[in-house]
């Protein structure tokens, strides 16, 4: 403790309580005592107390009396009751009356001691017990980090990162400030993973799980076995994202996680499209040219997902009836609410929610937005919220009573940049800031991940010169001729397109209803 806690304690019985007052004293508490509620009330409105020690049966202003008052004029005081009964109805008053606490006659010094700690301290504790766990698996992560070679270990790498990413978001900065230094230097490490590895994924077999195949692999076995599916996609949606929701669905489902790999670019016009089309981009402009938007078109990248499912299906030579809804707002998701009745015996259903990309769209542009989410752990605060107190809590526990069996995944997710490099290209150069095409790109290679023949990526190409470079680490790409706006601009925005962990290393939820 810093500083000396002040303890308020009424009892009409204190003289008793001398021993246990000198206990609390030596821990180091300022304990104030008083006989009676009255006394209670009065000493409130001339100090300021952390915690109040009250006991239920004092003669005059009774115990729950003194409760309610104080409840009225000093609420952000926490009281702890103490009572000889053990009546039920006295519990639930008290309880009802937002008690911090409750302890029953006679109660030993340890007891209110733990009471104290656990209620004026367990932030402190919770926090100092997991810097110390961290500092204890700092090491054992930075040599994970060194040695991963798979991306099964890269997955257990980012896992161990993201639990303690939050488990550390309200301790002390210092082992913040540790733990982002090892994101960055996992990153880093994770860039040149990719560079090694990528190019035999997309040429062989042996590749893990990827986005064009999450249908064939996740989504069709479940129908084979006779499953109604709901196939959910939240852009955006990092694994420390999936953390603060799964706790909001355990009440009425089951979960099986797991993480996939998404496909370069880490953006919607290919990671998603590969999705609900089975393919790689470039087999999808192969096959399906009317289907897939070029980098230079100005149709909308993502307008084609129902026909994209339909294809897939039709290849697989599946005849399952399906419905493809997207929801951008919570109008839209309050239609589909209603509309779930009209398609609960489809046995697939598509789902595509747009929240978390428009709200780092919206970080980008609003400073308000900027200011709500100024760090990643804002940025969780603020998908929890939402996922909270929006349609999408009743969406989900309604398909729980239906008996769907819900697969929820992203197309990718996003990392925060603050780190500008320079590259120049002609005007049709598209404008993400974690990825490039383009011919005549000027960059320094050494910063990026080139891919010069794009079609051994599985990418189409623009032209025939078309280069892709990609923006590892926490880095985005800026112009020269605008540099200082870019800058100033960009920094501290969460981006994707490129290749880190974060944007990479994606959820993979089956969520199978409880009873």
């Amino acid at each position: 403790m810093t500083d000396m806690e002040k303890i308020l304690w009424a009892d009409d019985e204190i003289d008793l309580l001398k021993p246990h007052i000198m206990f609390l004293k030596n821990k180091g508490y300022d304990v104030t005592t008083v006989s009676n509620g009255r006394d209670a009330l009065d000493a409130l409105d001339h100090d300021r107390f952390n915690l109040i020690l009250l006991d239920e049966n004092m003669p005059g202003l009774s115990g729950l009396e003194t409760l309610s008052r104080i409840n009225q004029a000093h609420p952000e005081v926490p009281v702890i009751m103490i009572t000889k009964s053990e009546e039920e109805n006295l519990m639930n008053q008290a309880i009802g009356n937002q008690i911090a606490d409750y302890l029953i006659k006679p109660v030993n010094p340890n007891q209110i001691l733990l009471s104290l700690k656990k209620n004026l301290h367990s932030g402190e504790l919770v926090a100092a017990q997991a810097s110390s766990g961290y500092q204890q698996e700092f090491q054992k992560i930075a040599s994970h980090i060194n040695m991963a070679s798979t991306v099964e270990d890269w997955m257990e790498v980012y896992r161990q990162l993201v639990y303690w990413e939050l488990k550390l978001a309200d301790t002390d900065t210092a082992m913040g400030e540790l733990l982002l230094m090892q994101k960055r230097d996992a990153n880093s490490n994770f860039c040149k993973f990719v560079k090694r590895e990528y190019e035999g994924w997309v040429q062989t077999d042996n590749h893990p799980l990827m986005s064009h195949e999450i249908f064939k692999r996740r989504v069709f076995p479940l129908l084979d076995n006779g499953e109604k599916v709901c196939f959910i996609l939240i852009d955006n949606f990092r694994l420390d994202q999936w953390k603060v929701v799964q706790p909001l669905l355990s009440e009425w489902f089951s979960v099986e996680e797991e993480l996939y790999t998404t496909i370069l670019p880490t953006s919607t016009q290919y990671a998603r499209n590969a999705i609900f089309a089975g393919l790689m981009p470039l087999q999808i402009a192969t096959m399906f040219p009317d289907l897939w938007v070029d980098e230079d078109e100005d149709e909308g990248l993502n307008i084609h997902e129902s026909e994209l499912i339909k294809t897939q299906l039709n290849r697989f030579r599946r005849k399952e009836q399906y419905s493809y809804n997207k929801l951008n707002d919570s109008s839209a998701g309050e239609k589909f609410l209603q509309k779930l009745n009209h398609i609960k015996d489809l046995p697939l259903n598509v789902v595509v929610i747009n929240f978390i990309d428009m709200l780092s769209h919206a970080r980008t542009e609003s400073k308000v937005i900027r200011e709500l989410a100024n760090s990643d752990a804002a940025y969780r605060s603020l998908t929890e919220s939402w996922f909270r107190h929006s349609s999408s809590l009743d969406i989900f526990r309604r398909l729980s009573e239906m008996g769907f069996k819900v697969v929820v995944t992203t197309d990718h997710g996003t990392i925060r940049v603050d780190s500008p490099i320079k590259v120049v290209g002609d005007r049709n150069t598209n404008t993400n800031l974690r990825y490039k095409v383009g011919k005549n790109l000027n960059y320094n290679p050494r910063q990026v991940y080139e891919m010069h023949n794009p079609k051994k990526f599985g990418l189409p190409a623009p032209n025939l010169s078309s280069t892709f470079i990609y923006a590892c680490n926490e880095d985005f790409f800026s112009y020269p001729n605008n540099y200082n706006y870019y800058v100033q601009y960009y920094t501290g925005t969460f981006q994707h397109g490129g290749i880190s962990l974060q944007e990479m290393l994606v959820p993979l939820v089956t969520l199978t209803p409880k009873g």
